[in-house]
């Protein structure tokens, strides 16, 4: 069965974004190396990423694995759904108590939930034996505090934001994680990956 990991790119207060939804820096570190993520096609949709190599050799590893990626309807409507194609995995699915836009890429197999835990099955169902990506803010505080994330992976930047919006989304109970299974230093950011204590 899939595992269900939360990340997002993370200030080193907490935050994956200003009050503005920019991330003004925190991304910075997806361009100060000579590395790619990924292929060509990946990078003509989303980015020409390059990164230090410490970074690529986890970062390309990781996104390898992912099957399927939930995010919420706010990251949905700041990218647009990345088109129908996420920058890791096959699969997109889409948390949001609105309806799917009208025309939206009707090609596309985008399936929108209102509820987190079914958005987390068909996801799992989806992804077989690879990862669950869960993008963090609400959406991913939502499925921690249901129970339904096994593992918990931030790329630490050295920033502090202040205020902005939050890693966790607006959990308010307390979390237990492991001691970190990953901790690997690229340049700029530090590649953080915790289970969740059960």
């Amino acid at each position: 069965m899939a595992t269900v990991i939360m990340h997002a790119v993370v200030s080193a207060d907490g935050f994956i974004a200003d009050e503005d939804d920019e991330v003004g820096p925190l991304f910075d570190w997806y361009f100060n190396g000579d590395r790619p993520i990924t292929d060509a096609a990946g990078e003509a949709l989303h980015a020409p990423f390059r990164v230090s190599e410490r970074s690529q050799e986890y970062v390309s590893t990781f996104w390898a694995r992912i099957g399927a990626t939930i995010q919420g309807r706010h990251l949905f409507d700041l990218t647009n759904g990345w088109e129908a194609r996420p920058p890791a995995g096959d699969h997109l699915l889409v948390v949001s108590h609105r309806p799917k836009p009208d025309g939206w890429h009707p090609e596309a197999d985008v399936p929108f939930f209102d509820d987190i835990t079914e958005a987390v099955h068909e996801a799992r169902r989806r992804a077989g034996d690879l990862v669950v990506a869960v993008c963090a803010g609400d959406v991913g505080g939502q499925a921690l505090a249901l129970g339904l994330v096994d593992e918990v992976a931030m790329d630490v930047v050295p920033v502090v934001f202040g205020r902005g919006k939050r890693y966790f989304g607006p959990v308010d109970s307390q979390h237990l994680l492991e001691d970190p299974t990953v901790v690997i230093q690229g340049d700029r950011v530090l590649h953080l990956r915790y289970p969740v204590r059960r």
